[in-house]
């Protein structure tokens, strides 16, 4: 088990494999402002759904643990700080594999306990039983799109979204921002490494040939350990290796493969990445920015094929 001080979103987990199963695509969507917090429950990088529901009537004094035990059953531990179970899902080994509740506050990992978390209308709270063998820490996903750029990572107030483009007159540029325009959000584009002014949530667009020395992304060569993704480019950006939940390499994306993903570097904002092994790998990864297509997914590789969630293994 994680020590509790190692705990970022955690609660304990994993046991049994039944209950109460949404139908896929089922729950409530993006849509506009409504004050209601959005809870959901998941088990397996979200590959399963558990439960989901639009809480309404939210105190102003909710955390995150008592949001969710009004709407599910609970077990908890260190006197009630954390999650053991969820209904007969509970935390611990499986397989020689370790599994826990993680929570997500607008796309983002929380940084402290659920009890300790308030609530605020229009929040996304995502509950997810997983494998933390090799990644303890994801520290963003996509799957609570259209946020963090519609409400905030998880802090009071909406930081503005920067757009930054290998190539800003390329068809993939235009998509995302098109994709961002749909959701109400999206303030601006600029070339790659163009000077900011002050904080803002950047999504970097560009071949990983292009754009992988930035600094919030060359952690995604080191693998799932270092930024929480369960892909890894290899050969200079030519190759994507997707991994599954032990981090072993399961497919390799070729020519047209693309990646939409999340990660965080400290306690700066998340930075997302929509990028390929070449420009119509760009351009599939950025024509994936839909609610539908994200949803309840830590990120999304894309090929001829089709979107496919990350790790491997957890969406089959």
């Amino acid at each position: 088990m994680l020590e509790a001080g190692r705990m970022r979103i955690v609660m304990p987990v994993v046991g049994t494999i039944a209950i109460l199963i949404s139908a896929p695509g089922c729950g409530p969507g993006a849509g506009k402002d409504t004050a209601a917090v959005r809870l959901r429950v998941t088990r397996d990088f979200g590959a399963v759904a558990v439960t989901e529901t639009a809480v309404t009537k939210v105190p102003a004094s909710e955390t995150a643990m008592r949001l969710l035990a009004r709407e599910a059953q609970l077990k908890t531990r260190y006197g009630g700080g954390f999650v053991q179970c969820v209904k007969d899902l509970c935390g611990g080994r499986r397989g020689g594999r370790n599994y826990d509740w993680f929570y997500f506050v607008n796309g983002v990992e929380a940084p402290k306990g659920a009890a300790a978390t308030r609530v605020r209308a229009n929040d996304s709270i995502w509950w997810d039983l997983r494998d933390w063998s090799v990644a303890e820490r994801v520290p963003a996903v996509v799957g609570q799109f259209p946020e963090p750029f519609r409400h905030g990572p998880g802090v009071p107030g909406r930081l503005p979204t920067r757009i930054e483009c290998a190539d800003v007159k390329d068809a993939a540029c235009g998509a995302v921002r098109q994709a961002l325009g749909r959701e109400d959000v999206g303030d601006g584009v600029a070339p790659l490494r163009a000077t900011a002014a002050g904080e803002s949530l950047r999504i970097i667009v560009g071949t990983w040939e292009q754009i992988g020395a930035e600094r919030a992304l060359v952690v995604l060569e080191d693998g799932p350990a270092a930024s929480g993704i369960y892909a890894r480019p290899q050969d200079r950006g030519r190759a994507i290796a997707l991994l599954d939940p032990a981090g072993r390499t399961v497919r390799t994306l070729g020519p047209g493969g693309g990646l939409v993903a999340a990660t965080r570097v400290g306690e700066d904002p998340p930075v997302w990445v929509v990028t390929g092994t070449d420009a119509a790998g760009v351009l599939a990864a950025a024509r994936a920015l839909e609610p539908q297509v994200l949803r309840r997914r830590y990120a999304v590789a894309v090929d001829s094929g089709g979107p496919v969630g990350l790790p491997l293994e957890a969406a089959r």
